[in-house]
């Protein structure tokens, strides 16, 4: 009986690591070429953007 709980488990650990995995699969397929892609490859960066965020005025006020 323990055999078959084992073979049992690692048949369902196997299905749930291809589940995962198709999973993956299609979040990348999905996501591809998304915004948030653009954004790392710097699309919407400025000319004088270095990376550094110089945040709000707004927001410099409130940190004072």
């Amino acid at each position: 009986m323990a055999e078959t709980a084992k073979s049992l488990a690692q048949q369902a650990e196997e299905s749930l690591e291809q589940v995962a995995e198709a999973v993956r699969k299609r979040f990348d397929e999905l996501t591809e070429g998304r915004f948030s892609d653009q954004i790392r490859q710097g699309r919407f960066a400025e000319s004088g953007d270095s990376g550094a965020d110089q945040g709000h005025p707004a927001d410099q006020h409130q940190r004072r």
